[in-house]
């Protein structure tokens, strides 16, 4: 039987009672079961943190000593209880050691996604589909107006242009994904990297992912050449520089609010759009969907009279 309450949203964050300890959780608390190493999903300071390596990788460079009291290092398909609930980690394809999490209780299956995208991406481990009773998804792009295009036919419009490009990318996953693209699609650009970004990449080269050619960012070198410099920066240098001159200003990202103003629209986006939340709640086959970081509406009114659709967000 499905137990309606067996993920329920708390200040801390979400939090599964039947084995009490919280899914992301946005404070620290005892027992922290971590999805992947993004700020608004992996926090510092819980007790017991369970995660993949690079995740864990990821926090305690971004961390610290804060980062958790005891990690506890879970391999993909790698089953493990936290008292009588198993759980999991299946690849989620958001970013280098991102997961989906299996949770089994009484028989039934809980799969929560975390943040995930079903395109390829050779920088990280690749979405696997897996059956469970009730889907737990994120639905950040869950409406059918979103279809995200060909990320590598979004890369080439920088091949229509000479000039430098300024790129706004998250410093985790999208950067590192940025690089391999422009490497593998726009050999002609030289691809600088902002030095905060920079360890998150190193990181991605440890555990052996290749992202081709890259260099720290030149001041002299980027002034001196006006032509096929991009240069990769954070969300804050790259709003902090709103009046760059000599560059064509680029933010990688599917909001439509986050392309405005800028020189070239760069539609990437590391998350699930409406067709692929589609085709993974057909391949899960789950009695239940609940909904999470979005509008689930959409998907309720999609699937009306067909298939129980629960609104977690508050």
């Amino acid at each position: 039987m499905i137990l309606d309450d067996f993920i329920t949203i708390t200040p801390a964050g979400l939090y599964c009672v039947y084995g009490d300890f919280y899914l992301d959780p946005q404070q620290a608390v005892k027992q922290a079961v971590v999805s992947h190493a993004h700020g608004d999903h992996a926090i510092g300071g819980s007790e017991n943190v369970y995660c993949t390596k690079p995740t864990a990788t990821f926090m305690q460079h971004r961390y610290r000593k804060f980062a958790a009291v005891d990690f506890h290092l879970k391999g993909y398909k790698e089953v493990f209880k936290i008292k009588e609930v198993e759980i999991s980690f299946y690849p989620a394809g958001h970013i280098l050691g991102s997961s989906q999490v299996l949770m089994v209780y009484q028989g039934v299956k809980y799969l929560y996604t975390g943040d995930y995208k079903i395109e390829f991406d050779p920088t990280c481990e690749p979405f696997e589909f897996v059956n469970a009773d009730v889907l737990i998804t994120e639905s950040t792009f869950a409406n059918p107006e979103t279809i995200h295009p060909s990320s590598i036919d979004e890369i080439k419009k920088f091949n229509e242009t000479r000039s430098n490009i300024m790129l706004g990318a998250y410093a985790l996953g999208k950067s590192q994904r940025i690089i391999h693209l422009l490497n593998e699609n726009c050999s002609d650009k030289t691809i600088m990297v902002h030095h905060s970004i920079l360890p998150f990449v190193k990181i991605y080269e440890q555990y052996g992912v290749q992202l081709g050619n890259y260099k720290l960012y030149d001041r002299k070198a980027m002034k001196n050449n006006q032509e096929q410099q991009v240069y990769i920066v954070p969300p804050m240098v790259f709003h902090s520089y709103h009046k760059a001159i000599n560059v064509i200003r680029v933010f990688a990202s599917g909001w439509k609010n986050l392309q405005q103003q800028n020189g070239i629209s760069l539609y990437i986006s590391d998350h699930a759009d409406w067709n692929a939340v589609l085709k993974t709640i057909d391949k899960v086959d789950p009695k239940q969907v609940w909904t999470l970081h979005g509008d689930g509406k959409p998907l309720k009114e999609y699937f009306k009279d067909r298939l129980t659709v629960k609104i977690l967000n508050p």
